[in-house]
């Protein structure tokens, strides 16, 4: 195998079969992998039938081909029982049909509006009436990571299994049929390569990857390239410019006639393995962090140059996955490893000289960690989703405090309040709805388990399960009466 090939984010490589073995070896695998198949079919059976005390809401969408990545975009109307909300989300293809980063519109039911038999009546090899296909990009390559800009609810970046950023106005790109032999989508700005943030703050962008380097760079540089530019405004027409970074010393000048450079404001160098994620401070467009194969956690300041701020030598045990920063408490920052582990650093902890360890460890997978998100709504609460399947969603302040057990309650690992187990294979993205509190959408790889493309599901908790116990005993106790008569009926 190539060592500089991508990484395909939650999936492993097959193992050479020894032809001498070849039998053997085919019926131990094929033994192996059908109790795997029962344990997961049983541990499905299961969740379905809690499916109606568990959520308050839940759409199970089939998919044809897997997607790496999901996100929510713009809320775009608001009715009685449902919002209608922008959904994006990409297919990765076998090469027959090109691959793809589809546009939806998503129905969102509102919290105690769908009844419990309808939740229950779900069809997991059917596509949900609540997804509905609005615009398809053919896009150059794998989609492995879609961001949104939060300055403009229009600009959606990707990135790809080549080093590319590719950023689109998802408003102005004509919608395309996905079929053998059509050409790529033009994207609106093309630049960077690997893992992926935007600002919360400023129109900017931070990537990294297999060269080691994190790299900071703006889209209003591109704009205001775009608009001084007379040849690449004529040559844009409606679907706007192809931009490159400005060339490396040594890489030649001769991709630079494929339009007007735009160089990155900053590249920053200190980690010595592939970079697989960054991710900015929410209160600062010049702060940000990365992690990396290295097993490092890496703090940057773009104020006060391009070398590491702090540096966490061995964040983990192996390589790390995934980073996120608290959005409403910016000491904060989770990370998720190869390890089977999330961890919680405060950034208060950590030192110059790359001493500090973790507030927090949460050990409830069986598998990598590939996603680690805060909630947007609270503080302490946030998810991670890992190749075992299942995702989790913890809550820190619950860390510690003693929860009355029954005689036959399971024993989770300390944090974790709830288990999102209806995927029956690797989760490999999640996003909370920022315009709907407590309501994820969440894709796995279904390829290996079902025989099927991917699995996307839209789903929230019912609220009895993260509200003040206080409240949920109150509201319980309106129908205890009626609970009570009920079970003395003969």
């Amino acid at each position: 195998m190539d060592p500089q090939a991508p990484k395909k984010r939650g999936r492993k490589p097959k193992p050479k079969e020894d032809k001498k073995d070849e039998p053997k070896m085919k019926e131990s695998t094929t033994t192996k992998r059908t109790a795997h198949q029962h344990a997961v079919d049983d541990k499905y059976t299961h969740w379905k039938s809690l499916v109606p005390v568990l959520y308050d809401w839940l759409a199970n969408h089939n998919l044809v081909w897997p997607s790496l990545s999901c996100r929510w975009g713009p809320q775009l109307e608001q009715a009685t029982y449902k919002n209608r909300q922008r959904l994006y989300l990409s297919e990765q293809t076998d090469g027959s049909v090109p691959n793809t980063l589809v546009i939806a519109n998503c129905e969102v039911v509102k919290p105690r509006v769908a009844a419990a038999e309808h939740i229950s009546q779900f069809n997991e090899e059917a596509r949900s009436p609540f997804v509905k296909k609005h615009k398809t990009i053919i896009h150059p390559g794998e989609v492995n990571r879609i961001r949104e800009l939060p300055q403009n609810t229009k600009i959606v970046a990707t990135h790809t299994d080549s080093p590319d950023v590719l950023i689109w106005d998802v408003e102005a790109q004509p919608n395309r049929h996905a079929v053998l032999g059509a050409t790529n989508s033009r994207p609106d700005l093309d630049n960077a390569e690997f893992a992926l943030a935007m600002c919360p703050t400023e129109p900017y962008v931070l990537s990294g990857g297999k060269d080691k380097s994190v790299v900071l760079w703006s889209i209003q540089d591109h704009i205001t390239s775009s608009a001084t530019d007379p040849a690449t405004a004529k040559s844009a027409g409606s679907s706007g410019s192809i931009i490159k970074q400005s060339p490396k010393p040594g890489d030649g000048n001769d991709k630079a006639a494929d339009g007007p450079s735009v160089g990155p404001r900053g590249i920053y160098n200190g980690h010595e393995d592939t970079v697989e994620d960054v991710t900015f401070c929410p209160s600062s467009a010049q702060e940000f962090c990365s992690v990396g194969d290295d097993s490092c956690l890496i703090l940057w300041d773009a104020r006060v140059g391009t070398s590491p701020v702090i540096k966490v030598e061995k964040a983990h045990d192996a390589d790390l996955h995934c980073v996120d920063w608290n959005p409403l408490d910016d000491n904060l920052i989770l990370t998720g490893s190869a390890d089977n582990s999330v961890r919680m650093f405060d950034r208060r902890n950590l030192t110059s000289n790359g001493v500090g360890s973790p507030i927090n460890k949460f050990e409830g997978h069986s598998a990598a960690v590939l996603c680690v998100q805060w909630s947007p709504d609270k503080s302490s609460v946030f998810g991670s989703s890992a190749e075992d399947g299942l995702l989790n969603i913890w809550d820190y302040e619950k860390v510690g405090k003693k929860v009355e057990q029954g005689p036959r309650t399971t024993h989770y690992p300390a944090g974790l309040f709830f288990q999102h187990a209806g995927h029956r294979d690797k989760v490999v993205d999640f996003h909370w709805n920022a315009s709907d509190p407590w309501t994820v959408v969440s894709v796995s790889d279904d390829c290996d388990s079902t025989g099927g493309g991917g699995t996307l599901q839209i789903w929230r908790m019912s609220d009895l399960i993260y509200r003040p116990q206080d409240e949920v005993l109150a509201e319980l106790e309106k129908f205890k009466a009626h609970v009570i008569s009920c079970t003395s009926k003969p």
